[in-house]
């Protein structure tokens, strides 16, 4: 089930916004870890743990490739472990590149989990009015990658009926990837100007034209936007008063969490695991509620 995406689409993108502002902009570790943490777990409930652990593995080796080379290329900080062809490596850079790390593919399967929730439909409902041609853009671009599989799939599985990789030559194997990859490019563009051509003849974009939704605003909308604008608004409350800073170089800040920080990192963990929650409320709910049939 995806509870979460039944939301309105509004509180779908100011979530999505704001979760990624503290990500991005708030190094501190803890916020970092939180928001990893929250992304993983998130998105394994929208697919399943086999598809977050086949999409995990390759992100591990980015994880570990970028905490490595980081030291390698930063020689900031105080706290020098030992020389590598007469180059520091410290401490804090090590510690850097672990977090900058974690930041990045939090960013990252926030993004896949929102590409699950925000459909095209959900994003040109939002600013089909105000930007029309960039949210007829932005929505192409949306739907493009999945439908891109699919159809590579399609004529990957048609080549192989043809016999094309049948041969064990990797000459013939390249030339075979780059005959699917030509005919993708000219799929990929024959179907943006067939969607463009079709969107322009209904009239997208033009002044005056109505547009149907299925979208409503209701109570459940108002009480789950009225609990992220909180949240965030007393994050940036906090952070703005030094509750979140943290600094690397050219030394570590304090690691020590104190009973008056657990509040403040309460905060992070509700707005981070706000959508896991709510998912999974609504499947004790449908398996409480199939239990009494």
């Amino acid at each position: 089930m995806r509870s979460f995406s039944t939301y309105h689409p509004f509180i779908l993108f100011i979530y999505y916004v704001f979760v990624l502002s503290i990500t991005m902009f708030m190094m501190h570790p803890v916020i970092l870890f939180l928001s990893l943490v929250g992304s993983l777990i998130f998105y394994m409930m929208l697919t399943s743990v086999r598809t977050l652990w086949k999409e995990i593995r390759f992100y591990l080796f980015v994880f570990i490739l970028m905490a490595v080379t980081n030291p390698l290329f930063v020689h900031k900080g105080e706290t020098i472990l030992f020389f590598l062809n007469d180059n520091p490596v410290t401490y804090e850079a090590v510690v850097y590149g672990v977090f900058i790390s974690m930041m990045l593919i939090a960013v990252v399967f926030w993004s896949k989990a929102y590409s699950y929730l925000m459909t095209s439909d959900k994003f040109v409902y939002l600013f089909g009015k105000t930007i029309p041609k960039l949210s007829l853009v932005i929505s192409m671009a949306l739907k493009f990658i999945p439908s891109f599989k699919q159809q590579i799939k399609k004529v990957h599985n048609t080549q192989k009926t043809l016999g094309i990789y049948t041969s064990e030559s990797i000459t013939d194997r390249i030339i075979s990837g780059i005959r699917t990859f030509n005919s993708m490019i000219s799929w990929s563009l024959e179907n943006a100007i067939e969607q463009g051509d079709a969107m322009k003849a209904k009239g997208y974009g033009l002044k005056g034209r109505t547009n149907f939704s299925i979208f409503t605003w209701n109570h459940r909308d108002m009480f789950v936007f009225i609990i992220i604008v909180i949240v965030f608004i007393i994050i940036m409350f906090v952070n703005g008063l030094g509750g979140y800073s943290f600094t690397y170089y050219p030394v570590l800040s304090n690691w020590r969490i104190t009973g008056n920080d657990i509040v403040k990192y309460i905060l992070v963990m509700l707005l981070v695991f706000l959508p896991s929650l709510i998912e999974l409320k609504e499947n004790l709910q449908w398996k409480y509620a199939k239990s009494r049939i």
